[in-house]
């Protein structure tokens, strides 16, 4: 995980407790008890999988990975008191050790992925972050863009242009899995405008021109349902917030594919050229 992120999750820590008066401190007790069972009803399972990882066969993973499942959504009607932001922070760090056990992973899949997601998003749907890991993990290590596109469309309803800041990646995120991997054009088109029209409440130069790209893509879906510039523009934004090595050679590949091209310049970084319009 990066700074960023542990950094958010300690800034949003800092904010709830600066806002406690003295009599709730005695309500910590329960808070530590609620934790504790979220605890009780998600780490030990993973834990022993873990241990276990070089001698149980993938049934029995699977079968491990399926409780899994089941303990998350147990988990999710515990009460947090009110501390939703933190037992979202809490529900995405467990995400990420999950994640991030490749080997595990390649053996039992990724079949928990979405209920971390289903939790994290119900407990804050302001968590922006989250909703990045969500698109390249639905729709390419889960197999489940169409379950992905229902969290992201639950979360909205709780969002405005200006909450969270910058929410408008969000429709963009939204258009990226209905064009690439559901095939919904006319959905895409119409996420890809809500993105320009919520990027347009902004000012910024980051706001200005994510209000030019999404509108420019909403333009070519609706002149050309099969544009290869739209789809260049959605494989691009995937590469541009890939987190791993599987999301990156996907994404290239998928520019390539539609008449793109890219390098990669000696400090690391990619070059991306668009095809010829269409």
């Amino acid at each position: 995980m990066s700074v960023s992120t542990q950094t958010s999750a300690r800034d949003k820590f800092g904010v709830q407790l600066s806002q406690l008066s003295p009599t709730l401190f005695g309500q910590l007790g329960c808070i530590v008890g609620a934790f504790a069972a979220i605890v009780y009803l998600q780490i030990p399972q993973l834990a022993a999988i873990k241990e276990r990882s070089e001698i149980m066969d993938k049934s029995l993973l699977r079968t491990a990975e399926a409780q899994t499942k089941v303990h998350l959504s147990l988990a999710k009607t515990l009460p947090t008191f009110g501390f939703h932001n933190l037992v979202a922070d809490w529900y995405f760090i467990d995400f990420i050790q999950y994640f991030g056990d490749t080997d595990l992973r390649k053996k039992a899949g990724y079949g928990a992925a979405m209920e971390y997601f289903d939790a994290i998003l119900d407990r804050d749907p302001r968590f922006l972050a989250a909703y990045f890991y969500l698109s390249s993990t639905g729709s390419m290590y889960a197999g489940a863009p169409e379950r992905s596109v229902k969290i992201m469309e639950r979360g909205l309803k709780s969002l405005s242009p200006q909450v969270p800041d910058r929410g408008y990646y969000i429709w963009r995120l939204k258009a990226v899995d209905e064009l690439l991997f559901l095939g919904d054009v006319p959905a895409a088109r119409n996420s890809m405008q809500n993105a320009a029209n919520w990027a347009r409440q902004y000012s910024t130069p980051e706001g200005k021109n994510i209000a030019r790209l999404s509108q420019n893509t909403a333009t070519y879906l609706a002149r050309n349902p099969n544009s290869k510039q739209a789809q260049f523009d959605a494989w691009n934004m995937v590469l541009s917030a890939a987190v791993d090595d599987l999301v990156i050679k996907r994404a290239i590949a998928g520019i390539i594919a539609t008449g793109g091209k890219v390098t990669t310049t000696p400090t690391g970084e990619f070059k991306v050229e668009a095809p010829a319009k269409d």
